[in-house]
Parts: C-alpha cells; structure tokens; sequence
C-alpha cells in the first residue's frame, strides 16, 4: 500500500520555486542476466504487503506524524485522511509557512496553500494524484499503467532492487524499485512540473510496519536536486469512519 505513497505535502509548494533538473541513473543490469516478469514481481509485492484479502479490507486510512526539511531548518505536522475507493485529503503544518491542504474526492483534486491559495490540479499532476489516492492501487497495476517493464536490478541504499519502468495510461512515466528479498516497494521515482520545468523526486519508502495485517511504510523520504523532506509517521489507523464531505473543495466563503 502505499499508502502515505501516493501523499504530495508542503515540499510541493516549495518545490515550484527551488527545482532543478536531476541527472539521469542508470540500472545494473547484466547481460544474460534471468530478470521476473513483472507478474511475478507484483505478486510478490502483493503477498509482502499481507496479501489480496487484507489489502480489500481497508476501506479507510488514517495516519498522522511529523516532517521535516533539514535544508531549510522546516519541521511540522501531516495528516493523512484516505477512504475508498480513492478519496485524500493530506494537511501539512508549518509554524512559520502555516498550513497547505492537499485533497482529491474522487474526481476533481485541489491544493490550497499560503503561497499560491487555492488552485485546482490538472494534466499530468493530478492523474498522479488519482493514482496515489486508491487504497487498492498495489491490486491495479494493470488499470493504471499502459506499460509495465523489467529493466534490470539498481542498488537502493543497502538494497538490491528490480527495477520497473511504468509508463502510466495518464501522466508521467515512473520508475518502480522493489525489493529482490522481500518483494517491498521501497523506492518510487516520479516527475514533477515546477516553475522550473520538469523534476524527478525520489521517494523512498522505509520502515515498513503492520498494521492489521497490512504492511505500512512509516518512515518515507522524498528527494529532489534542490533539497529532501522526511515523513515520519506514528500513528495510523484503518477503517476509522471519515466523511465524504472531507474531501470536498473548501469553499471560498470558509
């Protein structure tokens, strides 16, 4: 699950003034080398994270902690509100920034922030939004994503990793790492637009934990040339009653 994956915090905002253009990575892919199908390799991903049943169980999620951008001296608090099938809302609060909203409520996505206010989100942002947003997207690979392709095997901190190029039917291509050992997805590479034109961030995905049956990753950290944030959860919680109007666009008058 990825759930906090699919989650686009404060580092959002800031990222559309400091982003550069990353350099490209290559795969340790040796040749001849004997690679699984991307079948089997979701699969694995699937039992990992506690299997097909636990997954269909969680109807809701609810996850809390802090962050923190170390290049900009910044920490804060995040809460995560997800339903199904593919509902978000993520609020981020910064004592000096004060507080960017982020929410999808299964059709049209939306940020308000102090930088920019309110906006709605389209293109290539907001399918990455809808595909992050879906409690059950370990389960659609094959709906969201046109191609899906084994390239090789990378190095991830002190992890081998397959590396899998998706090319979505919406958005941006992206880079999947999972892990040859215990089939996690432990690393998401994905493109961004800022004032600045196109940026990959590099997520990585870290301490996995579970929580009803479900694996969780609590600790997540997102890179990009110009700077990294760190996500640390502490609490999260499944199937706690959330209502739909959550996720609504505020209104102006609020």
């Amino acid at each position: 699950m990825r759930r906090m994956a699919a989650v686009i915090l404060w580092w959002a905002v800031v990222i559309s003034t400091f982003a550069q253009t990353p350099s490209p990575q290559g795969s340790d892919k040796k040749p001849g080398e004997s690679l699984p199908t991307t079948e089997q390799i979701i699969e694995k991903y699937i039992q990992a994270l506690g299997g097909k049943a636990a997954i269909e169980k969680v109807g809701s999620q609810v996850s809390k902690g802090t962050f923190e951008i170390p290049d900009f001296s910044a920490t804060g608090t995040v809460e995560i509100y997800a339903k199904a099938p593919n509902k978000q809302l993520s609020i981020s609060k910064n004592p000096g920034f004060g507080t960017t909203a982020r929410g999808f409520d299964g059709a049209a996505g939306w940020e308000e922030s102090p930088m920019s206010g309110m906006r709605d989100l389209k293109g290539a942002e907001l399918a990455l939004m809808k595909r992050d947003c879906d409690l059950q997207r370990s389960l659609k690979f094959k709906e969201f994503y046109a191609k899906l392709a084994v390239t090789g095997k990378d190095q991830v901190n002190d992890h081998e990793a397959y590396l899998v190029e998706a090319v979505p039917k919406e958005g941006n291509p992206e880079k999947l790492y999972f892990d040859t050992q215990t089939g996690l997805l432990i690393r998401k590479d994905v493109e961004m637009m800022s004032r600045a034109g196109k940026v990959t961030m590099n997520i990585y995905l870290e301490n996995y934990k579970e929580v009803n049956g479900l694996k969780v990753p609590f600790t997540e950290r997102r890179v990009s040339p110009a700077f990294s944030m760190i996500i640390l959860l502490d609490d999260v919680k499944h199937n706690v009653p959330i209502d739909d109007a959550k996720f609504n666009k505020p209104s102006p008058s609020r």
